[in-house]
């Protein structure tokens, strides 16, 4: 295969594991946004309990991990990504359909398995298998067109769901699996055995797993995912309590999002000319500078704030696919990811409920101080990680 065809290969890899990653995302991860309160008063329960149901999917999610990451070493993604896409209609389908509370933890339980079998750790691991040390770029593509899933189903869902009702919405989106997302994949996604032979060669070979690196790696995207998931559940509260009005605490908190894309933008766009690790360290500070901003008061530093920790977010999304395979090579890379998938999902699930009395207890600079300061010790995780000398 010549240069060129190698890279439309790549590209298009990229383009549909980045649809691919969209759609699957935008209808299971930020789901409950949407469907949350409507779904509470149809079922006859508190939004609390309908809300523990995503966080159990989550647990099963972090549970299924390293089985899927061995199962994507042996076989590649492409079967991994296909049942997920069914397995995710069908919970979503469990969830329209669910009569009661007991029914609808069901449901969240099979999303668990398919977020487990399809979202980034799989698309990552899938770029991995099939790329190898070459995977980067795609991994990068991949997570800048995902990033765009919680504004266009958000705003979608939104807009829907006064017309069909949160069960419609499901069905609908239950159908854009099965009818868009699964026939692309099965028509667009290599199998493991169209991998480059430069690549086949590159997976005999293993860089051995430090237990400290993998310590380090995992403290690292742990903590960092826990304070992503609190701030995630608490943002308005929190930056209305840093002075801002309702309407503009929502506007600040939209700025979040496009910071995130922005850096992944930019990381995708120029990353390649600066050291991996010396811009995963650069951007893991990203977030405790804009904490420290906030000290300055107003809109403008709320407004720095959430641009920067964006920026943060946006390029660690992308460090948790390339950092792993730079450090470990491509042979068992999914089954690195797995394990790491494991603590960083469980941080997810019980972070908004372990910060929530903090956040009622803490003014909101005083919360969003310790969380800068608990990002800062994450970053210093990042700095006994050296990468392999590439002969």
């Amino acid at each position: 295969m010549d240069r060129k065809s190698l890279a439309l290969d790549r590209r298009r890899l990229g383009l549909v594991l980045g649809i691919n990653q969209t759609l699957s995302w935008g209808t299971s991860f930020f789901l409950p946004a949407v469907i949350t309160v409507p779904a509470a008063r149809d079922l006859g329960s508190s939004t609390f309990a309908v809300l523990g149901a995503f966080s159990v999917a989550l647990l099963i999610s972090g549970f299924c991990a390293p089985h899927v990451g061995r199962w994507i070493d042996r076989h590649g993604g492409k079967g991994s990504i296909v049942t997920s896409i069914l397995v995710l209609a069908l919970g979503q389908t469990i969830l329209a359909m669910s009569p009661s509370l007991t029914i609808w933890y069901v449901g969240w339980a099979v999303l668990g398995v398919g977020m487990a079998m399809g979202l980034y750790d799989a698309a990552f691991a899938t770029a991995g298998t099939l790329l190898g040390r070459e995977a980067g770029p795609v991994i990068s593509g991949i997570t800048v067109l995902a990033g765009f899933a919680s504004a266009v189903f958000w705003s979608f869902g939104s807009s829907l769901i006064g017309i069909a009702g949160w069960r419609g919405l499901l069905l609908l989106y239950a159908g854009i699996m099965l009818c868009v997302n699964l026939p692309m994949v099965l028509a667009l996604l290599p199998r493991l055995d169209k991998q480059p032979e430069a690549t086949k060669q590159a997976l005999t070979d293993r860089t051995p797993v430090s237990r400290l690196v993998i310590i380090c790696l995992a403290g690292f995207f742990t903590l960092r995912w826990f304070i992503t998931s609190a701030i995630a559940a608490h943002v308005l509260e929190l930056l209305q309590g840093l002075g801002l009005n309702p309407a503009a605490a929502v506007v600040v908190a939209s700025l979040i999002g496009i910071g995130q894309v922005a850096g992944r933008v930019f990381e995708s766009m120029f990353g390649k000319h600066f050291d991996l690790l010396l811009r995963a360290r650069l951007a893991a500070l990203l977030f405790p500078a804009g904490a420290a901003i906030l000290l300055l008061g107003g809109p403008a530093a709320a407004t720095a704030f959430a641009l920067l920790y964006g920026m943060s977010n946006g390029i660690m999304t992308i460090n948790r696919g390339t950092l792993p395979l730079a450090l470990f090579g491509p042979n068992g890379y999914a089954t690195v990811l797995g394990w790491l998938a494991v603590p960083v999902l469980m941080a997810q699930a019980v972070a908004p409920a372990v910060v929530a009395p903090i956040v009622g207890g803490l003014p909101a600079l005083s919360v969003l101080l310790i969380g800068g300061g608990l990002g800062l010790v994450a970053s210093l995780l990042l700095l006994p990680l050296r990468l392999p000398r590439q002969d």
